[in-house]
This record gives structure tokens, C-alpha cells and sequence, in this order.
């Protein structure tokens, strides 16, 4: 038996023809398999397995999505807040005051002048 490697999935067309194959046997009559793990019943098990695991893998990508797009809107939430209140600072005490400078701006005081260019 070959070692599993975690690093790529199953294609999608190998699975599908696996599934094919799988179904397929249940065609065949007289099939006497050597090996344990080449048994029907063990080959349905490991099927019925591999679904509840895909099914568990897409309910948890789901919810994934769901909390990301939660985590987003409250991102977007707090920071209207933010600056609903920086603004409201700005306007309250005014945009050369300590109070401003505390919130994130900068004084309008150390911009600085705008110089001519000699040519």
C-alpha cells in the first residue's frame, strides 16, 4: 500500500473514478477478494466515511465564511466609529489642538509652509 501524502488532496476526476469504479462493483457477481481492505463492505465503509468527512468539511467551510464576513462588517463598524469620533475631536477641539493630535492627526500647525521653487 502506497504512503498518504497530506500535502495534496485527490484530484476531484481521480475521486470521481474511484466512486465509478466503487459502484461498479457492485456488479460483479463472484468477486472473492484477497486482500481485507478490498472487501465490499470495508470499500462502503471508507466511502460512507469520506462523504460525512466532505459533508463536515463544507458545513465548517461555511461557517468559516460566515465569521469572516461577520469579523469584516464589525471591522468596517468600528472603524466609521473611529472616525466618526476623530472627526468629532477635530470639531470640538479644533484642528491645531492637543486633543486632535492625541486622536491621530497631526497638528495643523507642523505641516509645512509651502516654499517657492527658484528656476
Amino acid at each position: 500500500m502506497t504512503t498518504v501524502d497530506f500535502s495534496r488532496r485527490v484530484s476531484t476526476k481521480t475521486i470521481s473514478a474511484d466512486i465509478d469504479a466503487f459502484h461498479g462493483l457492485s456488479t460483479i457477481t463472484n468477486y472473492i477478494p484477497v486482500r481485507s481492505e478490498a472487501t465490499p463492505s470495508s470499500i462502503k465503509a471508507a466511502y460512507e466515511a469520506m462523504l460525512a468527512k466532505q459533508q463536515k468539511e463544507t458545513e465548517l467551510a461555511t461557517q468559516i465564511k460566515a465569521a469572516a464576513d461577520a469579523a469584516r462588517q464589525a471591522e468596517v463598524e468600528f472603524h466609521q466609529m473611529v472616525l466618526a469620533m476623530k472627526e468629532s475631536v477635530r470639531g470640538q477641539f479644533g484642528p491645531n489642538s492637543d486633543e486632535a493630535q492625541a486622536v491621530g492627526y497631526k497638528k495643523k500647525s507642523e505641516y509645512k509652509r509651502p516654499r517657492r521653487r527658484s528656476s
